[in-house]
């Protein structure tokens, strides 16, 4: 395996936290899984003035925090699949804040991108809002369907700006992985198929549909 760092990245509902998972399991990579915990998300929802650039923040700082302690432990040093992208924070923050709000993230995220190591290799998971929101319906564990699956606009305008983010991507070799058949659990076929994938990567963009059965 000549990529050390690969991020796995992909609107909310498209799977990314399990299939990093078990890629990682099969490669026996270190997974490192993003932290969703933020205090601010409930006013955000509640759609309090400031509570957006409140969460983005908190985020941000928290995605950054992550990044350096992996860096600073060496973790890096060994294979590493992380279930999110850093740079994925500006579509959020380009969905959810003003003029003046992007102002001062955007000030505050080129700090602090510099710091933060680049993959060596993303794979961008993507499905039809259709398809993401039957998925957040059946997910009821999961602690964020109960704020998107209740707002479909929402997700479309998610999706779509991960669309266009990720078809402007070329920081790193991107591999595009078309989810729609992918059902409740992975197969370990459907993961044997997209380990070859992932080995047989060079620069540029791949778009790839798995197989399922």
């Amino acid at each position: 395996m000549h990529f050390r760092y690969i991020a796995v990245e992909g609107p909310i509902g498209v799977g990314k936290t399990q299939l990093a998972e078990r890629v990682g399991t099969r490669l026996d990579a270190t997974v490192v899984l993003e932290d969703t915990d933020n205090p601010f998300l409930g006013d955000f929802y509640a759609d309090r003035p400031g509570a957006a650039l409140q969460a983005q923040l908190f985020y941000l700082l928290a995605r950054h925090r992550q990044q350096m302690s992996l860096r600073q432990s060496d973790l890096f040093s060994q294979l590493t699949i992380s279930d999110y992208l850093f740079d994925r924070d500006k579509i959020f923050a380009y969905l959810n804040l003003d003029d003046n709000e992007l102002f001062i993230y955007q000030r505050l995220y080129d700090l602090l991108a510099r710091d933060v190591p680049t993959p060596d290799l993303v794979m961008y998971l993507q499905a039809p809002t259709d398809v993401l929101l039957r998925r957040l319906r059946t997910r009821r564990a999961d602690p964020e369907a109960d704020h998107y699956d209740l707002d479909p606009e929402y997700l479309k305008e998610l999706n779509e700006a991960y669309q266009h983010f990720f078809f402007h991507y070329n920081s790193t070799p991107l591999l595009v992985v078309e989810t729609s058949q992918f059902g409740d659990e992975l197969t370990d076929d459907t993961i044997d198929d997209l380990v070859k994938q992932i080995r047989s990567m060079g620069p540029g963009t791949r778009y790839y549909v798995p197989r399922t059965k």
